[in-house]
């Protein structure tokens, strides 16, 4: 497999091509991802192609979807049509709960790719560890076997907590590269991400601004007003700056837009400290611990 971006062919921890110069982080396997993406969740088949064509043209090198969001064929055309290299395009998608264990995951794998029309992917996750049906481990170890093939790049994890993390470093040998978790101002997870940067795991945040809802707080809109900016961009600087991965949606261009122009301007530590301090433990997603959806199917 070729084309990946790593630590040893990139010079610095930027993502850079002709059109975007997106910061980045390099993964505890050294691949390189960038630190601002541009998630489809609940983006509809009909909408993602173009969606994640303004990505691209705006300067998203980072692309998330998921089999289950039912647009990975339309999230890979517009990659293959942007006119960009591959290399250039950090793409994830993400292993559904019925398609977990050894087997099923492989083939699982294959369909992706199928729809997606690509050679290769950038990052594998297990959407959720549905502990109750005790696949996770056995899922992983396929994502390895996939991974050594060469047929990915990293190899990560979705919603785990710590007892999910732990039993896949114990019982596998390797540690997740990616946990992509719930996380914006009312949801900070700071033990979740304190146990990430102690293993080297890089933490991405879902629903980073609360599925809107972070954008009415007042608090928000203050610091908002003092650093003269959007209340989404402010909190997308928030996630930056305390290290996460980010992967805001929309399908509105000017709103995509918005999203990106987030690297000219910085927090202060009392900000970050107003923004952190909002956190109630809220979800707006289900809890990793019940969550089983799709094993039924």
């Amino acid at each position: 497999m070729t084309g990946r971006q790593t630590a040893s062919t990139v010079g610095t921890v930027t993502f850079r091509s002709e059109t975007s110069a997106v910061p980045s982080i390099v993964l505890n396997d050294g691949n390189v991802i960038p630190k601002l993406g541009f998630g489809v969740f609940q983006v509809a088949e009909t909408e993602a192609f173009k969606a994640v064509t303004t990505a691209l043209e705006v300067g998203y090198r980072s692309i998330d979807t998921a089999m289950v969001y039912g647009n990975e064929a339309e999230v890979g055309r517009a990659i293959r049509e942007s006119g960009l290299p591959r290399d250039e395009v950090f793409l994830t998608t993400k292993l559904w709960n019925s398609d977990q264990g050894y087997d099923s995951t492989l083939r699982a794998f294959d369909a992706s790719m199928q729809r997606l029309g690509l050679d290769y992917l950038d990052l594998y996750l297990i959407h959720w560890p549905v502990a109750g049906a005790d696949r996770f481990v056995d899922t992983f170890r396929a994502f390895q076997a996939l991974k050594s093939q060469g047929q990915i790049g990293s190899i990560g994890v979705s919603n785990f907590h710590r007892d999910h993390l732990e039993r896949v470093i114990a019982e596998t040998g390797e540690t997740p590269a990616v946990n992509q978790i719930e996380l914006h101002p009312s949801l900070a997870q700071p033990e979740l991400r304190a146990f990430h940067a102690e293993h080297g795991i890089a933490t991405e945040a879902w629903s980073p601004l609360g599925q809107g809802a972070e954008l009415k707080d007042p608090t928000i809109a203050q610091v908002a007003s003092e650093v003269g900016r959007s209340p989404a961009q402010v909190i997308i600087r928030w996630h930056l700056q305390l290290g996460n991965v980010v992967i805001p949606k929309s399908v509105t261009p000017a709103r995509i837009q918005e999203n990106f122009e987030v690297f000219s301007f910085e927090l202060t530590t009392e900000q970050m400290q107003v923004i952190t301090a909002l956190d109630t433990a809220t979800r707006v997603g289900p809890d990793p611990d019940v969550f089983a959806v799709g094993l039924e199917d």
